[in-house]
This record gives structure tokens, sequence and C-alpha cells, in this order.
């Protein structure tokens, strides 16, 4: 076999037959942002390969300058239908909103 035949055959993936790699969420911190937004999602065979899958797929316009890739398995979220008994509570503690406090307007973000 040819050199050229080997660049044109795929690569052989580590994956077990019949399984698919993990699938990754995708943040990026763009770079007028403060927070890192969820972009999408990609299958990985490990973390370092959904940080460079991660880069190439949803960077390429160098519009980020900070990639989170995290394991959609590991994601533990709230359903929204636990909205109201999850979130009422918070409702009646207004102290804990900042409408009683004056935010000096030298501070950036608040």
């Amino acid at each position: 076999m040819s050199g050229l035949d080997k660049l044109a055959r795929p690569a052989q993936d580590d994956r077990p037959a019949g399984r698919e790699w993990p699938l990754y969420e995708v943040f990026v911190r763009g770079k007028r942002g403060l927070n890192h937004v969820h972009v999408g999602s990609l299958h990985a065979a490990d973390d370092e390969m959904a940080v460079r899958h991660a880069r190439d797929v949803y960077t390429r316009r160098n519009e980020g300058v900070s990639i989170w890739v995290v394991r959609s398995d590991a994601i533990t979220a709230s359903s929204p239908d636990e909205k109201d008994p999850l979130f009422a509570p918070a409702g009646d503690k207004v102290y804990r909103h900042p409408t009683f406090y004056d935010i000096p307007d030298d501070v950036p973000h608040m």
C-alpha cells in the first residue's frame, strides 16, 4: 500500500464495536463577553479531543477566548416541570434581590 493510499483511508478510532464516543456540551466565552455561552454539542473520545474539536468547530473565526467542554452525562439539571417548587421559595426573600442596594457606577457588570 502506498503512502497516498494510507492518507486516503479514514483513521481507525478507539471506539469499541457498536459504541459511540461520549457526547460533550460546548461552552465558549466570546472576546467581549463575560460568560461562557452554550454553543452546541459534539462527540469525542476524551476530554482533550473534545476541546480540540470544539475549537475547530465553534471558534473557526476567532470568536472565543475560552472553551469549556463538559460530558453530557456529568450534567445534572432541574426539570422545567419543577420550576415552581424549586424557585418559588426565593420569591419571598426580597432582601436577596439587589433592589435595596446602591451599586456604584464604577462597578462594571453587576
